[in-house]
């Protein structure tokens, strides 16, 4: 016959509670927590696709998913330093949900064999979750239409260690080229190239959406791209360059105070610029009062306020800030593989991580910064507090971070 007393204690011990006369459930690791808003069908699904786990045994898709976004959220520096600090805690991974062996070449063979486009759709599904959470956040202009910015930033590699991402005669990189959503700073697309590939031939992959606005430096000046977006239905806000041939239609009146110069209506006067771009456009001189600066801007919207248009270009500032954010605490400055797979395999998941943490932060009604929340993160996926006590409760630690000069993106 079983003793009672004895049986009770050892299936409440198995079951996570503290041993005691009154015993208590410790609940779930915080990594786990933030892994169960992971939409497993999707991530399911997209291996299947991708033939992922083909002749896979142990370590599955999953496995690798976690151990990366692992690395991700408590900036592990290479695959030795994701083994080492996993296995020192091979207690805890089954609780992490992780069910293969953690070894470094196993990781690094995962990234290199894995089709990286599991990853690369699994983010895209996670981007769009994130855009239907955040589509009625205030960006700081009172728009209701959707509001892109437009940029990439390089990353410097090694020549001879990645030769498949020619840059120079003796560098190599790669470009990010990121369409970034105001409402909540998220990453709409994400085109990964070689450091050869120039910024303005990405207007080419991107499919214009009626009604949007897209705001852009003078690297993405090209007349003929840009009738293709005006003739799309879609709106722009670009930086003209210094040697732009327009000729003035008509002027518009404009409050100096403000420190805008000139609103006015001209046509492209340049052999080639009035060929591809045969309606007017809108030309905005605007003196910028922090630089003393003259800045000029061309759009194809002739309905806003002049002053909301030079806002628009202020506001493109945010994804400089994301790419500067991106690099300071993602793990994509230090590669964790060197072939074109391992590294998009490495960026996506850095993605994923980014957007997953960004659509937790909006569903528990979080005020703290992004920035404040993964710093707080980083420190304590093995404890077992709950997940939006946690990060409630740390408010006020958030609030001195946020008065350091750390760059903070959600601010």
């Amino acid at each position: 016959m079983i003793d009672l007393k004895y049986g009770l204690r050892f299936a409440t011990l198995r079951n996570g509670f503290f041993a005691g006369e009154k015993l208590m459930y410790t609940g779930k690791l915080v990594f786990s927590q933030i892994m169960d808003y992971l939409p497993l069908h999707t991530f399911r699904r997209c291996v299947a696709r991708y033939g992922g786990e083909h002749k896979v045994k142990s370590f599955s898709c999953l496995d690798q998913y976690l151990c990366m976004a692992f690395a991700q959220l408590t900036y592990r520096e290479s695959l030795r330093d994701i083994e080492v600090c996993l296995r020192a805690q091979s207690s805890k991974l089954y609780h992490l949900g992780v069910r293969g062996k953690v070894a470094r070449n196993t990781l690094a063979n995962a990234n290199a064999t894995r089709d990286w486009r599991i990853y690369y759709h699994l983010a895209q599904n996670l981007i769009a979750t994130a855009r239907q959470l955040y589509a009625e956040e205030p960006f700081g202009v009172e728009l209701k239409e959707t509001v892109y910015a437009l940029d990439a930033t390089t990353i410097d590699l090694c020549l001879s260690v990645f030769p498949w991402a020619p840059f120079r005669s003796t560098k190599a990189a790669i470009k990010l080229h990121t369409l970034l959503d105001l409402r909540g700073n998220i990453p709409s697309f994400i085109f990964i190239s070689d450091g050869k590939f120039h910024e303005v031939n990405i207007l080419d992959h991107l499919v214009p959406e009626p009604g949007a606005f897209y705001v852009m430096d003078r690297a993405y000046v090209d007349f003929e791209r840009l009738a293709k977006l005006d003739q799309a239905g879609s709106f722009f806000v670009i930086r003209a360059k210094a040697n732009l041939k327009a000729q003035r239609r008509y002027s518009h009146p404009v409050d100096r105070n403000t420190g805008l110069i000139c609103d006015q209506t001209v046509m492209l006067t340049g052999f080639y610029s009035r060929q591809d771009f045969e309606t007017p456009l809108r030309r905005i001189k605007f003196k910028d009062p922090k630089t003393g600066k003259n800045l000029v801007f061309l759009t194809n919207n002739f309905t806003l306020p002049a002053l909301t248009i030079t806002r628009l270009y202020q506001l493109r500032w945010q994804i400089e800030l994301f790419f500067k954010w991106i690099k300071q605490h993602l793990r994509i400055k230090a590669f964790f593989g060197t072939s074109e797979n391992a590294v998009k395999t490495q960026i996506w998941i850095a993605v994923s991580v980014y957007v997953l943490v960004a659509i937790i932060k909006k569903r528990l009604n979080l005020s703290a910064s992004l920035y404040g929340i993964l710093q707080i993160l980083s420190l304590t996926m093995f404890e077992r507090a709950p997940l939006n006590q946690l990060l409630t409760l740390s408010e006020s630690a958030q609030n001195t971070l946020a008065s350091t000069n750390q760059l903070n993106l959600f601010e």
